[in-house]
């Protein structure tokens, strides 16, 4: 069966973060499953569209035939009030990486109101389809959708080369957007007690999506670590194949991970991880893999990351362990091919 659908996904596609990297490997996969699938690019701005964004998205899901399937990713889809979705005549497939009232930093009612939000979008759908099955819990428990109609289909992690190290000092790496979500002034200030060990890190992730949060960890850095913290920006995926390759430990300390597709690219690489356990992050790595510590406790994360950084027969434990289980993560055919045949289905 051929299928056709139409992929909507907020701004542009080439946006160097983790749900963007999702969309990317699943429109270049689903022709091979089957599906002709065609980009719709939304307006920017979600989850918190202009009324003008809100009207071009109206008119733009309103001209889908009625015979074909929209993949809508979450971003946008769980910021559409009901009166722009009353209009679609296409049946709906919704993509939720993670649920949108999760991001750290939000107000209060900010956070309800995307909860809200969310909650009457997916009253919509024909089907979900999410990266992580915390998130199938969460959709199921806090917004009423039914079990039957939750796919999973994990992220893909493409295989590459096992990482070498460095000389030296241990190099510490970081990969994410400079967002409040990503807790790196936590992070700072857990690597401020390893100040009397030989270390350095390198943060890799947009500087501009959060501006004034990313301003203050600069600042942190400056003032506390003093040419320890290199902060690298968005690089390509040369660059930050280079980065991993010449690693010795990698971190992360988000407070809330949909899934975490950065640490199935650390351990792909076998490297050790020390990591907080926000979201489904624990259920990504498997024990034996990572040090881990609840999200937010500095204390936690500053006495992990010093056993990391001292212990080098530690990491290679931990290292050895990660590559074996970065073996065994899934593939994007795989993510591709259940993703194309909950559309077929939603289409018959």
């Amino acid at each position: 069966m051929n299928l056709r659908a139409t992929f909507t996904i907020p701004g542009d596609l080439a946006t160097l973060t983790g749900g963007y990297g999702y969309d990317r490997e699943v429109l270049a996969r689903l022709p091979a499953y089957g599906v002709h699938v065609q980009h719709m690019s939304l307006p920017q701005g979600f989850p918190f569209p202009s009324a003008e964004a809100l009207a071009q998205t109206a008119a733009l899901l309103g001209g889908v035939d009625e015979g074909e399937v929209l993949l809508c990713d979450g971003l946008a889809f769980g910021a559409l009030p009901a009166s722009v979705l009353a209009q679609v005549h296409a049946k709906i497939v919704a993509l939720v990486h993670h649920p949108l009232a999760l991001e750290t930093g939000l107000s209060v009612d900010a956070a309800q109101a995307l909860c809200e939000s969310e909650q009457v979008a997916l009253t919509f759908v024909n089907s979900v389809i999410v990266s992580s099955h915390l998130t199938k819990e969460i959709l199921i428990r806090d917004y009423s959708v039914d079990a039957m109609r939750i796919h999973v289909a994990l992220p893909g992690t493409a295989r590459a080369p096992r990482a070498t190290g460095g000389d030296g000092a241990v190099h510490l790496l970081a990969v994410g957007s400079i967002v409040p979500r990503k807790a790196y002034d936590v992070l700072l200030a857990a690597l401020e007690t390893c100040a009397d060990l030989e270390w350095s890190l390198t943060i890799v992730g947009s500087l501009v999506r959060a501006p004034d949060y990313a301003d203050e960890v600069l600042r942190q850095a400056a003032l506390a670590l003093p040419g320890r913290i290199q902060f690298a920006g968005e690089v390509g995926s040369e660059a930050l194949d280079g980065l991993y390759a010449r690693s010795d430990l990698f971190v992360m300390s988000s407070h809330f991970e949909g899934y975490g597709m950065v640490l199935g690219e650390a351990m792909v690489r076998g490297l050790p991880i020390v990591m907080t356990c926000g979201g489904a992050m624990a259920q990504t790595v498997p024990e034996g893999v990572a040090l881990k510590v609840a999200p937010g406790d500095v204390k936690a994360l500053g006495q992990a990351l010093h056993q990391a950084i001292s212990d080098r027969d530690l990491r290679q434990v931990l290292a050895d362990a990660s590559y074996a289980a970065g073996q065994q993560l899934p593939t994007w055919d795989g993510a591709a091919q259940i993703i194309a045949q909950v559309l077929k289905e939603v289409a018959a």
